[in-house]
């Protein structure tokens, strides 16, 4: 997990221009940080159907999942089966473009309880050679729509 933190930290700060976490200390004191950070940070791979492979400690919430079940999910079953066309689309932008820094949407947790995304920045994960690793997301908001 440290060297995949690194991965989204790097890749985030390559593309935006900025850090996504405060970038002082070792590479575990950063993977520690940016699993207890105060908002969301998921990422999937590179597979035909992408495997969600990182969520924080707030994802694993939000989705009401452990970090194994979660590593077992598809990316896609993230959003329900109405707006998973609308998720596919802004995972195509962010392939050409880099990074989208204005997303919303509605996501579905474990249990079913779906809650709307808002402001979201979705980027390319991509190592230091260049090779596509993925895609991760980030958000601090969002509304339950259920209940």
């Amino acid at each position: 997990m440290i060297e995949h933190t690194q991965l989204l930290l790097d890749s985030f700060a390559r593309l935006l221009g900025r850090e996504l976490i405060p970038r002082h200390g070792t590479a575990v004191q950063q993977a520690d940080e940016l699993f207890r950070a105060a908002f969301v940070v998921v990422s999937h791979g590179t597979e035909a159907d992408p495997i969600l492979n990182y969520g924080n400690a707030v994802a694993l919430v939000l989705w009401e999942m452990t970090p194994e079940e979660l590593r077992r999910t598809p990316s896609r079953l993230t959003a329900e089966p109405l707006h998973r066309d609308e998720r596919a689309r802004l995972l195509e932008r962010t392939r050409r473009d880099g990074y989208v820094d204005d997303y919303a949407g509605i996501r579905v947790a474990k249990s079913g309880r779906r809650f709307r995304i808002e402001r979201a920045i979705v980027w390319n994960l991509t190592d230091p050679l260049g090779v596509h690793r993925g895609q991760a997301a980030t958000f601090d908001r969002w509304t339950p729509l259920d209940g």
